[in-house]
């Protein structure tokens, strides 16, 4: 047993091995639908044991918002879609003040129609085909964990997370997502084409005559204590000075800079992006059976972690450097 392991008190020990076997029947159940993307899912088991947003970017047709209604599936919460078009209101996300009667004494009031934002898992289907305005509702739901509406403010169901979906290669009708927004996401995932044998395997999924069922295994009560769990997990003062030197090392301004961020990036990850770095970290080291987030945690999560938060110049562009290949200079450079 690991030092971190001894010191760890026995109930949360008990509590990281239910973790764990979550995890697996939770997968187990996406599997029955989903066919490879494992790196995919595994972000979205952490940010889901984090109680944190993720953005999923892919070409269509890579099931990215069947993966996430399967994972809603899986989970005993309250689900809901909510797909973003040019005409989107921000009151159709939130809900809206409507006028009522009480048939008894005739007496009219407003009352508050909650929207779709009131569950417990939100997909937000491709969220870059909605307005500012509309996405600025979204916003003040996923870092307040709260809406706004007719004055008054209602909170949202417990856990709360947005799991975004986004295409890369349609441009007309869509909205950029603006830099705030994105810093809100703790991961920007991206799913990839799968490989020949997965790819034959989908489609002998999809073109057969019955359909996978999946069935709820994690109930909202355990994935609070779990989500709870992973922030009492430990982090070396070590490895969390080194997310913090790897965030810092991205800004161009930042006494010190590499001279290919200071050409190449305009802006860099801000402090979220250690906080994300370190809590993702927690995470993954719960679900591998580790008490004590490790370098080796916060490297294999700097990617999704900082892939968004970094902005590139037109150099960049020129180049064709893309935030990416900054992030794995970045990991070479900054030793832990």
């Amino acid at each position: 047993m690991s030092e971190a392991a001894s010191q760890t008190p026995l109930g949360d020990r008990e509590l990281a091995g239910q973790l764990q076997a979550a995890r697996a029947q939770v997968e187990d159940q996406i599997g029955r639908r989903i066919v490879g993307q494992r790196e995919v899912v595994e972000l979205m088991m952490i940010s889901l044991f984090s109680n944190s947003h993720s953005l999923l970017m892919g070409v269509p047709g890579l099931a990215k918002t069947l993966l996430v209604s399967t994972l809603a599936e899986a989970l005993h919460l309250r689900f809901s879609r909510v797909q973003f078009t040019p005409d989107l209101m921000p009151s159709d996300i939130t809900g809206t003040d409507v006028l009522s009667e009480n048939r008894e004494t005739g007496e009219r009031c407003f009352r508050f129609l909650p929207g779709p934002v009131f569950a417990n898992l939100v997909l937000a289907d491709e969220i870059n085909r909605a307005p500012p305005k509309t996405q600025a509702a979204l916003l003040q739901a996923m870092q307040e964990r709260q809406v706004t509406a007719g004055g008054a403010t209602h909170p949202l169901p417990v856990p709360f997370f947005v799991f975004a979906t986004q295409n890369p290669i349609e441009q007309e009708g869509t909205y950029p997502l603006p830099e705030a927004e994105l810093d809100r996401f703790m991961f920007f995932i991206e799913v990839p084409y799968p490989d020949a044998d997965d790819e034959a395997r989908v489609v002998a999924l999809t073109t057969a005559d019955r359909e996978e069922r999946v069935q709820p295994v994690l109930e909202p009560e355990p994935l609070r204590r779990f989500q709870e769990l992973v922030r009492r997990v430990p982090a070396a003062p070590e490895v969390t000075r080194y997310a913090v030197r790897l965030a810092r090392a991205s800004r161009p301004r930042q006494e010190g800079a590499a001279d290919f961020v200071r050409e190449y990036v305009s802006w860099g990850a801000g402090p979220r992006a250690g906080q994300f770095l370190i809590l993702g970290g927690k995470a993954r080291a719960l679900m591998e059976g580790r008490f004590a987030a490790s370098v080796e945690d916060v490297q294999a999560l700097a990617r999704p972690v900082l892939r968004h938060r970094i902005v590139t110049n037109y150099r960049a562009d020129l180049a064709g450097v893309k935030s990416t290949d900054i992030v794995d200079r970045l990991l070479t450079e900054v030793r832990p």
